[in-house]
């Protein structure tokens, strides 16, 4: 499977120049080349993607009402994206390994994560609120595109293992015109190395839109650095799971990496300090409603008469039992001492932390004269 568009005079950045295998009614449409891919999926599996997705949503609507409670710094959502991150993420092995960027609760939701996971760093009360041991995902990379490079050094660490492990990367459109992300491709080419390369294009870098940032599809970028790339629906769950799935077999089976350039849209704001309608078009953002990933699945799955009042009562109640965990985590957090921030920054003692904590220590002192005088 490679991909088949290709440049003209013109831009071609069309948002439905995609494949899919859903789409916005519902409706169920052939692909020949991702087809296969999700031949096994039958309504009990639909199902189970339209649960994963629902709850992803709640935990989201759960961060974004905490923020603006007070309860935490800062909070990256990701409503509207949640196929996209369900579908791909669906697709991995547990022994894979997975480098997110701040955004995909929906991936870390799939690889395993507890409500606390979701909350605590954003709260600042640890630095990673897992072990990316315990669930085979790298802690959250905030810094654009850098989790691109961890994922290849990761994925060419498989490769001297001798083991048939696949790493991903996730990163945003406004990533691809970083270095980070064109040197990982470059690695990634050069050495075959078993990754896969998930661009979430959601239309919006922050304020700047994909139209400044690619004039032409970003998946054809990939086949310029010798990378087999596709290009789909990302509100399309079923198109995201056979795309990924294609992507890890060819990657698994030692054929070097693959690239998936996912059309989506960012229904919020990029993060609750941004405010999306000073730039944003309301026309545009009612349209992409139109586009929701869950009630594609839902209309799939009422044709089939797969949906049930019994099953979305369940659900329903799933998702608000996520929320308040999630709402409880962040509530019941203890708020750590502030010399508690050089706690696990090493794995083993270092002179030159150590010398740090006792200069912050000594700071931290100076503040505990004054409140004995009032």
């Amino acid at each position: 499977m490679t991909h088949t568009l290709t440049p003209t005079a013109e831009p071609a950045v069309d948002v439905d120049d995609v494949a899919r295998l859903l789409n916005q009614d519902g409706e169920r449409i052939a692909d020949r080349e991702l087809d296969p891919y999700v031949a096994d999926i039958d309504a009990e599996a639909l199902r189970g993607l339209y649960r994963d997705m629902a709850l992803v949503r709640r935990i989201d609507t759960e961060g974004v009402a905490l923020q603006r409670q007070g309860q935490l710094g800062l909070w990256a959502p990701c409503q509207g994206q949640e196929a996209t991150q369900v579908g791909t993420a669906r697709a991995f092995r547990s022994d894979d390994f997975v480098f997110p960027s701040y955004r995909e609760i929906g991936v870390n939701f799939v690889r395993g994560a507890v409500p606390s996971d979701f909350v605590l760093a954003w709260r600042g009360e640890a630095h990673s609120t897992y072990n990316p041991y315990d669930i085979n995902t790298a802690t959250p990379q905030i810094i654009i595109g850098a989790q691109s490079l961890h994922a290849v050094g990761y994925a060419m660490g498989i490769q001297f293992d001798g083991t048939d492990q696949v790493a991903a990367a996730y990163f945003g459109d406004g990533a691809t015109s970083q270095g980070d992300v064109n040197e990982a491709m470059v690695f990634a080419s050069s050495f075959r190395a078993p990754v896969v390369f998930v661009c979430t294009n959601n239309q919006w870098a922050i304020s700047e839109p994909v139209t400044v940032q690619a004039k032409f599809p970003i998946a054809g970028r990939a086949p310029g650095f010798g990378i087999p790339s596709l290009r789909v629906d990302g509100n399309d769950v079923l198109a995201c799971l056979a795309a990924m799935r294609w992507a890890v077999d060819h990657a698994r089976r030692g054929n070097g990496p693959a690239f998936i350039e996912a059309v989506t849209y960012r229904m919020g704001p990029h993060t609750t300090s941004d405010d999306p309608t000073r730039y944003r078009d309301k026309d545009e953002v009612e349209r992409w409603r139109r586009r929701d990933p869950l009630t594609r699945v839902e209309a799939l799955l009422r044709a089939q008469g797969e949906f049930s009042e019994d099953f979305e009562r369940q659900v329903a109640a799933d998702a608000d039992r996520w929320g308040a965990d999630v709402r409880s985590a962040c509530l019941s957090a203890r708020t750590r001492e502030p010399i508690e921030v050089f706690d696990n920054v090493y794995d083993e003692p270092h002179v030159g932390l150590d010398a740090q904590r006792a200069q912050f220590a000594a700071y931290l002192d100076g503040f505990a004269g004054e409140e004995a005088g009032r």
